[in-house]
């Protein structure tokens, strides 16, 4: 079974950089309020599964990669633009 994607702070901001969403962009995608984002970013409080989930939908069908730490914890997570090959 996979693992379940983990969403991190500074993978939702640098989604949204390469996104260019503001983080009201973001809630109106994902369904949750702009507080939601703000507070989770800024890590003022974990999200609950169900909300990481809509986050990591939206920022994926809007063109972002999710890349998880490698299980030897290097080179760490990140975030990319997908390709697309025309």
């Amino acid at each position: 079974m996979p693992h379940a994607k983990i969403l991190l702070p500074a993978q939702c901001r640098g989604a949204r950089g390469l996104l260019n969403w503001s983080q009201g962009e973001l809630a109106d995608k994902a369904g949750v309020s702009r507080s939601t984002v703000k507070d989770f970013e800024t890590e003022r409080h974990a999200l609950h599964h169900s909300t990481e989930r809509l986050l990591i939908e939206a920022l994926e069908t809007g063109g972002a990669v999710l890349i998880p730490a490698s299980e030897t914890g290097e080179p760490g997570p990140g975030v990319r633009l997908k390709t697309t090959i025309d």
